[in-house]
């Protein structure tokens, strides 16, 4: 469901759109919500599109694109980037899509975007197809580092899971992030049921082996088939339980700051003793965003690629920016749009991670791809 919010108008002003709900006089300034989470991190979709039909996020047939004129232009971009940054105290900009590397103009929006903010971290999410021919370019630009999607190492698995042979694609793609300076390369990995949870400490070896940081993701409810369940899903205690095989995990004692993945050290199993070897190896993250969900201290607000406010990636309301940005709004009035639609963001996503399922939560009508993770 999309809201719009609309623009507040001066009295008497005609043709005005419906003055939004606003938060309460004398709220701090900045993304503050009801229950006193602030979002500093903003997850920008520069596209619907994607080169993958990856089971757990898209059709087979794919879904139907947004036109060229719905989406954000790259000065809109750029815009809504400056009042995040400059009025609303964003520190952290994530790029995602659908797939950003298909957009053309990828290069020149991140090359705007490091003009406008000279220390403003800037990730992007990616799938990885393509990345060879682009990962030098984008570090140039200025883009900060990568995570790239990969759940994986088989071929045969690999096109199983995304409907697409491009696993030397992507696993070149990983290798040039790395090789032009886009580090820490991230390696996200989502474990399905009875397809590639058996790759799960397979996955971990080939990561640490290469200096990557992987993250495993609780499979979401985000699918467009709407074919999740929960009896299916790989939790993170089996993910804790599948990768204590082969090696020992001790939870970081660094502070998560809003992050998703609760972090681990990682050391290797002795099989004979079934003890660490001693030597910490690399880090790992796992993502429960189902079963050990994180709400408390979330950090992140999101635009879609057509410029709808969310706050919160299962949200099933949403509100339009885009529409009064081309309509004149100014800046002040944009940020007030933007702090009012993230003033009634709710407490949790509703998933009741003590049972098979919730009452309380609905799936939301759009896939990963639409929302941009």
């Amino acid at each position: 469901m999309t809201i719009q919010l609309g623009i507040p108008r001066l009295p008497g002003s005609s043709g005005g759109l419906p003055v939004p709900p606003t938060r309460p006089s004398g709220v701090p300034a900045g993304l503050l919500d009801r229950f006193g989470r602030q979002a500093t991190d903003l997850r920008l979709s520069l596209t619907d599109k994607c080169n993958l039909r990856c089971t757990y996020c898209m059709p087979a047939q794919g879904l139907e694109w947004l036109s060229k004129q719905a989406l954000m232009t790259a000065d809109e971009i750029v815009r809504v980037v400056g009042i995040s940054v400059t009025k609303l105290a964003i520190r952290e900009l994530r790029l995602t899509g659908g797939e950003p590397l298909v957009r053309p103009d990828l290069v020149d929006i991140v090359r705007a975007l490091r003009r406008q903010h000279p220390d403003l971290p800037i990730s992007m999410t990616t799938n990885g197809v393509g990345l060879d021919k682009k990962a030098q370019a984008l570090k140039d630009a200025g883009l900060t580092r990568i995570n790239v999607s990969l759940d994986s190492l088989h071929e045969e698995t690999f096109e199983l899971l995304t409907r697409r042979p491009f696993l030397n694609k992507v696993l070149a793609g990983v290798e040039a992030a790395r090789t032009a300076g886009l580090g820490p390369v991230k390696i996200n990995a989502v474990l399905m049921r009875g397809i590639n949870d058996a790759e799960a400490s397979g996955l971990l070896a080939w990561a640490l082996k290469h200096g990557y940081e992987l993250r495993f993701i609780e499979q979401m409810p985000l699918d467009a088939d709407h074919g999740w369940t929960r009896r299916d899903m790989i939790t993170a205690a089996e993910i804790r339980e599948l990768l204590s095989e082969d090696f020992i995990l001790t939870p970081d004692r660094r502070e998560r700051a809003g992050a998703p993945a609760e972090r681990f050290q990682v050391r290797k199993r002795n099989a004979a003793a079934g003890e660490s070897s001693g030597a910490v190896l690399g880090t790992a993250g796992i993502i429960a965003s189902v079963t050990e969900p994180f709400c408390g201290d979330c950090r992140r607000t999101r635009i879609t690629a057509e410029g709808k406010l969310m706050s919160c990636l299962f949200s099933r309301e949403e509100f339009d920016i885009l529409g009064p940005l081309r309509s004149g709004a100014d800046d002040e009035e944009l940020t007030r749009l933007w702090q009012d639609a993230m003033w009634i963001k709710p407490r949790a996503h509703g998933m009741d991670h003590s049972g098979l399922d919730s009452a309380d939560f609905i799936q939301p009508d759009r896939s990963m791809s639409t929302i941009g993770g």
